[in-house]
């Protein structure tokens, strides 16, 4: 779990997930807003992975 919180690539992802809920809150919903949900998603996803892979022996 402590890689989890330490990683650097999934600290940043949660912090442009917060810039993004801000954003999604102030502005209107349009396709621009689902495409940035979708990126951060993936990117979430894949800075999930690199915590997962390094784990491995």
């Amino acid at each position: 779990m402590r890689e989890f919180l330490l990683s650097s690539s999934i600290l940043s992802a949660l912090a442009s997930g917060v810039t993004l809920l801000r954003r999604t809150l102030r502005g209107p919903l349009t396709w621009q807003v689902w495409l940035l949900w979708a990126s951060w998603v993936i990117s979430l996803v894949l800075a999930i992975a690199a915590v997962m892979e390094k784990r491995k022996p």
